[in-house]
């Protein structure tokens, strides 16, 4: 492949480096930016048919709103709570649990995140977590960064296993069958049993990787929004940011091991609630003198109203029961749900189609979950009404941002129907990297999955995009193919942290539309060590099969 081709093809990336981290543009222009340059090398460089770059751009307009729709909720949600007074009572709450800002940022980014993970996914974490911290008085910019790197090795096992059992196992299927490749080499074996493995030995490896997440929440609180900006801060909870991180992969890997796909990440973080709210409620492993903001007040906060405590929370008790019984699929909701269905077949008589379940959609149980709040919180119309006028203001910039970016996104992965004959312009990149890999592919496995998740906005998506070529290079190059779907796997969890529609979306609920970039800045460290840790990982174990 020639190397122009390679540079047309890294184009639409590099632009939102650019734009976005380099000229520090809001995405509001940015995105507008890399979306026009996508579509120009589409057509003039990449020979894709001006109709199905048209039809690919309007794809990614619907599915953005079907993000949007899940931000609308999150930020009424907000809005609402802060209204009906709750999230004083929430802050009041947390404060009691321990006051100290290291404590309280491990247990609501890493381990209720997991949870909301476990249950929903596509980005939900961060549009309910970042929001809360902000709320318990967390800088903007922190709650968002922080939530997104939090965000990362839940995701293996996130919206009830969609990431394997729909991703995983739908990337290594041509038609209605599995690829012959895949076949012949199983030799029998049960193409879920293959997966079910492959994500074993994924979140096996990420008890060496992902544990460590928590330590490097509080490394970045302490050094970058602290007022002593400092490191050693953060390390002083080296313990018990340990702790908390194996408090959750140690459960998941066994729920992994004896149930399946579907619920590690629930159940692990919810292990990983029971053992370290009560551990933090003692101070075990914590300093004594606890951490907090320059010019925080020692006092706790007093609450407002009349409300309890366990009526405060109950609106995220009802978000997490929904999501749990909509989830599941041996329960008959999420059939129910998933019947409604808006479909858009043939966009401009191209191939590209497109569909979702209004219902099933995160942001209807968030709107719902609002309903019963204010029914329990017993809230006036006026606030109802002015919780909503703020909600809708608030999405105004993210519309542009969103629907542009993932439009970019659609011509980028559908570039493959072209005159050119050349593959997809991600497929085209991946090929690449494996030329240059050769038998060192375990360590560039992960970076094709973090690309798919970046560029995609979802770990479900790079999977599906990726898994088959990955499983082709690891059979070509003669490693594992195990391995290799593993490391797949932990890219997508890394690229998750850094997905552009994932910075774009918790911008927009935490209040901070014109500093994207900033975001992305810091997110892509921890992002780094985290593929590159999975890599180095991955050759160790590539030596055992």
């Amino acid at each position: 492949m020639s190397l122009m081709i390679v540079v047309v093809a890294l184009a639409p990336i590099l632009s939102v480096f650019l734009f976005l981290v380099i000229f520090q543009l809001p995405a509001i222009k940015g995105m507008p930016a890399s979306l026009l340059l996508t579509g120009l090398l589409a057509v003039l460089a990449w020979q894709v048919p001006v109709v199905h770059v048209l039809a690919a751009a309007l794809e990614g307009v619907i599915i953005a709103l079907t993000i949007l729709w899940i931000l609308f909720g999150a930020i009424l949600l907000l809005k609402t709570l802060t209204l009906s007074g709750a999230l004083a009572v929430i802050r009041q709450g947390f404060s009691r649990i321990t006051p100290d800002r290291r404590a309280q940022l491990v247990i609501v980014a890493w381990l209720f995140g997991a949870f909301i993970e476990g249950a929903a996914g596509f980005g939900t974490p961060a549009a309910i977590g970042a929001p809360l911290l902000v709320a318990l008085g967390f800088p903007p910019l922190a709650a968002a960064s922080l939530m997104l790197i939090a965000d990362s090795s839940p995701v293996t096992f996130g919206a009830v296993g969609t990431p394997l059992v729909i991703g995983v196992t739908q990337g290594l299927v041509e038609g209605e069958a599995v690829a012959p490749l895949v076949s012949q080499a199983l030799g029998g074996q049960p193409l879920s049993h293959f997966v079910g493995s492959a994500a074993v030995l994924a979140i096996a490896m990420d008890v060496f990787i992902g544990s460590f997440i928590p330590l490097i929440l509080v490394l970045i609180l302490t050094r970058f929004f602290g007022e002593n900006r400092s490191w050693r801060e953060g390390f002083q909870i080296w313990k018990f940011a340990l702790f908390a991180g194996l408090s959750f992969t140690l459960p998941a890997l066994f729920s992994s091991m004896l149930f399946g796909m579907e619920l590690p990440s629930i159940l692990g973080a919810l292990v990983g609630l029971l053992i370290v709210i009560p551990a933090a409620q003692r101070g075990f492993l914590l300093p004594k003198t606890p951490w907090r903001f320059s010019q925080e007040s020692q006092e706790q906060p007093e609450s407002e109203g009349n409300l309890s405590l366990l009526m405060a929370c109950a609106p995220y008790l009802l978000i997490i029961l929904m999501l749990v019984l909509t989830r599941l699929s041996q329960l008959p909701f999420q059939s129910w749900l998933q019947g409604v269905q808006v479909q858009v077949d043939a966009i401009f008589g191209t191939p590209i189609s497109t569909s979702f379940a209004p219902l099933y959609l995160p942001g209807t149980i968030f709107v719902l979950a609002v309903g019963m709040t204010a029914f329990l919180h017993r809230m006036t119309g006026g606030q109802i009404q002015k919780a909503v006028r703020e909600s809708v203001a608030a999405l105004k910039n993210p519309l542009i941002a969103l629907c542009t970016a993932m439009a970019m996104v659609r011509i980028f992965i559908n570039s493959g129907v072209n005159d050119a004959g050349l593959d997809s312009m991600p497929v085209a990149l991946a090929t690449t990297l494996a030329g240059v890999a050769g038998q060192a592919w375990p360590l560039f496995a992960p970076m094709v999955g973090a690309l798919g998740a970046f560029i995609s906005g979802s770990a479900t998506f790079s999977n599906m995009m990726f898994s088959l070529f990955q499983f082709n290079v690891a059979s070509q190059v003669g490693i594992s193919e195990r391995v290799v779907i593993a490391l797949q796997i932990l890219g997508s969890n890394g690229g998750n942290m850094i997905s552009v529609l994932n910075v774009v979306a918790v911008a927009s609920v935490a209040g901070l539309q014109n500093r994207e970039g900033r975001i992305l800045r810091i997110t892509l460290v921890p992002m780094l060590f985290y593929i590159l840790m999975a890599g180095t990982l991955g050759m160790l174990v590539i030596q055992l099969f």
